[in-house]
């Protein structure tokens, strides 16, 4: 481990402390050091490694873009800033699940190998954490600011979107639509039982 992924481990333990995964009482920073590790399995370089343990720094705690620049660089900085949502219009109300979802998508496009990488990481890891909690009994649709057929369809989308062009890419996304497959066809509810499904009309 390099100097500067120790600072980055550091920095990002600070400011994401006090916060847990939705609805369990595991610490959040669980979450982004989990993508960190499945980057630097991949053989990512450093920078995309620190940008995928910072990801939700500035989307979900007080610490700013600047900061994030001013501590590790630019290239961390820039993929940073494209995996953060708006979540708030311009008079700070929160904004709709689906808009927040569909701007990012949008934004994801034309985004750069690094930002996909970070993308696919984060959905992998959130994928493996929602089929550890189901397969643990644990409340797992009702948590999300979004029906499970909504969830699943941003998740496709995603991974549909950002996941070719670099064999890196290719393998995230392979795991990630396998992990979305057997998602699909689990149609329990938190309660156990089978969940309704609906269409996304787009």
């Amino acid at each position: 481990m390099s100097f500067e992924l120790e600072r980055a481990l550091r920095w990002g333990a600070v400011a994401h402390d006090g916060q847990f995964r939705k609805g369990e009482k595991i610490p959040y920073y669980e979450h982004v050091v989990g993508v960190a590790m499945i980057l630097d399995r991949l053989g990512f370089d450093e920078a995309v490694v620190i940008a995928g343990l910072l990801h939700d720094v500035v989307e979900d705690t007080e610490r700013t873009l600047d900061q994030v620049r001013e501590r590790f660089g630019d290239e961390v900085a820039k993929v940073v800033e494209a995996c953060s949502e708006i979540k708030t219009d311009g008079q700070g109300r929160k904004r709709p699940w689906i808009d927040r979802k569909r701007d990012h998508l949008e934004a994801l496009a034309s985004a750069p190998l690094e930002v996909k990488a970070v993308i696919l990481a984060d959905k992998l890891h959130n994928l493996l954490s929602i089929a550890c909690d189901l397969e643990e009994g644990r409340p797992v649709w009702s948590i999300f600011n979004a029906s499970r057929a909504d969830v699943l369809w941003y998740y496709r989308s995603t991974v549909d979107l950002v996941g070719g062009g670099d064999p890196r890419l290719n393998r995230l996304a392979e795991r990630c639509r396998q992990l979305l497959d057997g998602l699909a066809e689990d149609e329990r509810d938190d309660s156990g039982k089978r969940a309704e499904t609906r269409e996304i009309q787009e």
